[in-house]
């Protein structure tokens, strides 16, 4: 059976002086060094008197974060240009820089784990994704997780340090702590994730939720939209959301935000138990088509078997009666949906849309207003490393270690994930 479609990414977008407007405010609402690499990843290369007039900073200010961001490799300067026809001072672009660094997430869902290595782009390198052994044990997974990293680092980084990991996983996760503070299905409560993973791999290691992970994920690489206000909605093994105001993401005091997986859905019946992944494979058995796993539906669904599509498609209109009830809570500017179907399969996402029509009280546009993931294909691997990239664009001067690192220390002398002989399995995105 051939693999699904591989989604189109958002590019950055050329953009020449004379489009930019003075702005009333920065698309990016972040100040100075943050501003600037937030600029050069939508636009370049670019030029760096185009990026004063994108974030409102002045020349002489872009010009001296500019050379703190190539000083650290974060960015780097392209060739030569001149305007039309050779017209104008020739200018010296700048561009995100690929080529020295990667971040490294991990995904603990509830059946599997996945390790992955993303550039600076936001472009998966590599992934890795193993069942979990028997019981999901806490520190076995954990240390599973530290051992696999340093083979996966060996076969892909092609001599790009790797400067932090990122782990992400649903429920209630304390990103500050690095704790997973409750996760019914894999039975873990308050695990120390944060200090297990930078005692066993020597990294910097950021934790937080696969909701957080994949909206901010939107915000970088994906749907522009996502940067104002915006819910999005995971649905898989799990049902949970996030939630972004003004660019930033809402995460409460008792870090349970984004708990919707009881919202009702007619009767007693709650969304989580109609729509997540375990009862998608219990619902098709009840209707004759036993199937070992929900990949294996979803497989029997992209190769067109009535039944399984039914399914998907049934789903795509329960996650639209959800959807609508986010939308009047919260009135975003959109709400992004991560669900195989709906970024895979016909009609899918074009049931959803007219569900929301039915029900929602405000949107009056859900063309625009409701939007399929970015990362369909790739929501895994790309949660757990855009907590660690999410980290390096919203502070770029932070204390980075292996940015920091003295210029002659090696590869092999600095601090890092241990290597140990467990084979690694790699699935290229």
């Amino acid at each position: 059976m051939k693999k699904p479609p591989v989604p189109v990414r958002r590019r950055p977008t050329p953009v020449r002086r004379a489009d930019i407007a003075p702005p009333a405010a920065p698309p990016r609402r972040a100040p100075g060094t943050r501003s600037v690499l937030n600029a050069v990843l939508d636009h370049g290369p670019v030029a760096r008197s185009t990026v004063a007039r994108l974030t409102g900073l002045s020349p002489a200010s872009v010009t001296g974060l500019s050379a703190r961001l190539l000083a650290r490799g974060l960015i780097r300067e392209s060739p030569e240009t001149t305007g039309p026809r050779g017209l104008g001072r020739p200018h010296v672009p700048v561009d995100i820089d690929t080529s020295r660094h990667l971040v490294a997430g991990a995904h603990i869902a509830v059946t599997n784990s996945t390790l992955s290595l993303m550039d600076l782009r936001g472009r998966i390198v590599a992934e890795d994704r193993r069942p979990h052994q028997g019981a999901p044990d806490p520190r076995q997974v954990l240390d599973s997780l530290a051992g696999r990293l340093p083979r996966l680092m060996s076969a892909h980084a092609q001599g790009r340090s790797v400067l932090a990991l990122g782990v992400a996983t649903g429920h209630r996760v304390d990103p500050d702590a690095g704790v997973i503070v409750l996760h019914p299905q894999l039975g873990w409560r308050n695990v120390a994730v944060r200090d297990h993973l930078a005692a066993a791999t020597g990294l910097p290691v950021q934790v937080d939720s696969h909701a957080r992970a994949l909206a901010r994920a939107e915000q970088l690489f994906g749907e522009a939209s996502t940067r104002g206000s915006a819910v999005l909605l995971f649905v898989g093994a799990v049902v949970d959301a996030a939630f972004t105001t003004a660019g930033e993401m809402h995460l409460g005091p008792r870090h349970g935000t984004g708990s919707i997986a009881h919202l009702p859905v007619g009767g007693e019946s709650s969304l989580e138990s109609e729509v997540s992944e375990p009862a998608m494979v219990r619902l098709a058995a009840e209707q004759g088509l036993t199937v070992p796993s929900f990949p294996a539906l979803l497989e029997r669904a992209l190769a067109g078997e009535p039944r399984a599509l039914e399914l998907f498609r049934r789903r795509a209109r329960l996650v639209g009666r959800a959807v609508a009830l986010l939308l009047d809570m919260f009135d975003p500017e959109v709400v992004v949906v991560v669900e195989p179907g709906t970024g895979l399969l016909p009609h899918c996402l074009a049931d959803l849309r007219t569900a929301v029509a039915e029900h929602s009280l405000v949107c009056d546009d859900p063309e625009q207003a409701v939007a399929a993931s970015s990362f369909t294909g790739s929501v895994l691997s790309t949660a757990g490393a855009a907590v660690a990239l999410g980290a390096l664009y919203a502070d770029p001067l932070a204390p980075w270690p292996r940015i920091d690192a003295p210029a002659d220390s090696s590869p092999d002398s600095s601090p890092g994930p241990r290597v140990n002989s467990e084979s690694c399995i790699v699935d290229r995105a």
